[in-house]
């Protein structure tokens, strides 16, 4: 008899299942809403103006996330990590949902749906794929824009309010950020609602409370990302 043959890591096998690519899809999903409520929360310092020093606070802040974890990590070395979770996160995101319509289409290729699914089926659900790619194509955008500057032609480096005003000052790109925003929003409020569902906590009971919460944090976060455009365009933020 041959050599048998190596059983893989056990996460390797669990996430080999459906129920191992939701739960992976749930645990991205948490550290991409993370993300988005603390980016959105540190960028709405740019209302705070500036400091004594005549500093702008939202560039104390984006100083203090270069500066994260110094001089235990070089500067900028713990912001680029936390860069690389969320980069992790993203695929691995994207990977569990294509694996999962794949599986889904595999073990039913007649599409099927029930009472029930027509009753939670919403537009947010219907469109989270066309969500998701508006999302995925305008955080490219963002990273142009602001990260490395390519697509900013009055990008300075390090100057976050000047670069938000140089930015979000021109109305086709103002009005771009509005769309992905709301875009973005629809995209959460299935994903908040559909986390729970993925990790088992899918009792009716349940479902007053998880519509709440999906309806809260999808409306935070677009009412928050959307002032951004709007406060330069109505002149409250200008350099």
């Amino acid at each position: 008899m041959g050599a048998s043959k190596r059983r893989k890591f056990f996460l390797i096998d669990l996430y080999g299942t459906a129920v191992g690519k939701k739960y992976v899809m749930a645990l991205t999903g948490v550290i991409g809403i993370g993300f988005v409520i603390t980016h959105m929360i540190g960028n709405l310092k740019m209302f705070l103006g500036k400091d004594a020093g005549g500093v702008y606070a939202i560039d104390h802040y984006g100083e203090f996330l270069r500066e994260l974890l110094v001089p235990i990590l070089p500067r900028t070395v713990a912001l680029w990590l936390l860069r690389l979770v969320l980069i992790g996160a993203i695929l691995l995101h994207l990977h569990a949902a294509f694996s999962l319509t794949v599986l889904n289409r595999t073990a039913r290729p007649v599409k099927y749906q029930s009472a029930r699914d027509y009753q939670v089926a919403s537009f947010a659900s219907r469109t989270m794929r066309w969500t998701g790619i508006i999302v995925l194509l305008f955080l490219a955008w963002h990273l142009a824009d602001f990260t490395a500057g390519w697509a900013n032609p009055g990008f300075v480096r390090g100057e976050v309010y000047r670069n938000i005003d140089a930015s979000l000052s021109r109305i086709p790109v103002a009005a771009l950020y509005i769309v992905a925003n709301i875009a973005l929003g629809v995209h959460l409020f299935h994903g908040t609602w559909s986390l729970f569902q993925s990790i088992g906590w899918s009792n009716p009971r349940f479902n007053k409370w998880r519509r709440a919460m999906a309806m809260g944090v999808a409306t935070v976060i677009v009412v928050g990302n959307v002032s951004f455009p709007v406060a330069v365009l109505a002149g409250i933020v200008k350099v």
